[in-house]
């Protein structure tokens, strides 16, 4: 089997799940015996590209020619099985999808975002979900309210580019959803549910989980989306030392907010950045992960983290994370997923610390039959050996 993956990569700049995935997902097909054929470009060249190339920036969400060209040669040379999308913006444009198709490579896409519809991705803005542009043709009010890098002009740009694109990702031949939520939300773009499969990503094993821990651990972007007020407003309407410790880590807009409980609480530990060991290392002093998003968040790879490590998970009813956490799943949850509410983190708090102990093996379970990379990895071939035609196995 021989895959061309095509990925925009975001910028170093801004820490991306996204890329990371990627790379392990390159990886870890690699392992498996397929092919590979990266087909990468990444926004860091855009300030070193010559001036004839930046002239054309403002069309290439739209149509990207010198991304076409490269395609058409790497498509012609190689003869691929499939095309694997992620991330088409800005450099490659969803235009590598008919240009696939003119070769007759079958496409493959996975959905990290709500990008189908949302010119930021997100659905969230000024602090609350915001969908305004579901459903319709143009989504003006992404324009009006500068969704897109804060510009109006890039935002017009962006929100063109979907209403022309609609039927580029309405002919993918499949489109991979990491959870759920996700698949309902291409049911509504108006994809057909033959064509999408639910998929997550894995992670690498970390290995034998270490005994639990104590406390608590938020892990993730500093901003106001991933909710780490909402975890502060919870967090406060306990004595000081009543819940056991609470570790912050990552780096944001709102690092303020972390230095300023940690100043404030004893029980609070802002740690900053932290590598992949260091991760590791404060995983295994807690003993519960908290995801507090506020927005519908995809997949939080956090999550698959702390079950890797035996650990449970304490969220919001919100995206990808009730999926994660198995809250439909007849076997058990192995977290709790509450409303994205002070009052109801707070409540939660007590009941997850004292229930941690009993899910630290379900947890860890759940990671091994669902998100393990050689699970998600044979499921990515079989999605690929599924497509019409059948690429090979």
């Amino acid at each position: 089997m021989k895959i061309v993956v095509a990925h925009n990569r975001y910028r170093q700049a801004q820490p991306s799940g996204e890329n990371t995935i990627v790379d392990a997902e390159i990886a870890q097909l690699r392992a498996a015996g397929v092919e590979v054929l990266p087909f990468i470009r990444s926004s860091d060249e855009i300030p070193t590209m010559p001036k004839t190339a930046k002239a054309l920036l403002p069309i290439s969400p739209i149509y990207a020619p010198r991304a076409q060209q490269d395609l058409s040669r790497l498509l012609t040379e190689h003869k691929p099985d499939v095309l694997h999308l992620h991330n088409p913006y800005p450099l490659l444009s969803p235009w590598v999808v008919r240009t696939a198709h003119r070769h007759g490579v079958p496409v493959v896409q996975t959905v990290h975002n709500y990008r189908q519809v949302c010119s930021s991705g997100v659905y969230f803005r000024d602090g609350a979900i915001c969908q305004e542009c579901k459903g319709r043709t143009l989504g003006v009010p992404a324009i009006r309210n500068r969704c897109y890098r804060g510009s109006t002009v890039q935002s017009a740009l962006m929100a063109t580019t979907l209403a022309v694109h609609r039927p580029t990702w309405r002919s993918v031949d499949r489109f991979i959803a990491l959870t759920s939520q996700i698949a309902e939300h291409l049911r509504e773009y108006g994809i057909p549910a033959d064509r999408i499969v639910v998929k997550p990503n894995g992670i690498p094993d970390p290995g034998r989980p270490a005994p639990l821990g104590e406390g608590f651990f938020y892990l993730g972007r500093l901003s106001p989306e991933k909710g780490l007020g909402l975890l502060l407003d919870a967090w406060r309407r306990h004595p000081d030392g009543a819940l056991g410790p609470l570790r912050i880590a990552g780096d944001g807009e709102l690092r303020h907010l972390a230095e300023a409980a940690a100043a404030e609480r004893a029980d609070v530990t802002y740690l900053g950045s932290l590598d992949r060991d260091g991760v590791r290392a404060v995983m295994a002093q807690s003993a519960v992960v908290i995801a507090a998003s506020l927005w519908h968040d995809v997949l939080p790879t956090v999550v698959i983290e702390a079950m890797a490590s035996g650990r449970p998970v304490l969220g919001t009813d919100l995206g990808g994370i009730p999926y994660l956490v198995g809250a439909d799943d007849p076997a058990g949850a192995v977290g709790w997923v509450v409303p994205a509410d002070p009052a109801a983190m707070a409540a939660a708090l007590p009941v997850a610390a004292a229930g941690a102990a009993a899910l630290s093996a379900p947890a860890r379970l759940r990671y091994e039959r669902t998100f393990h990379p050689d699970v998600v990895t044979r499921r990515l071939i079989d999605v690929y050996a599924g497509l019409p035609g059948g690429a090979p196995r």
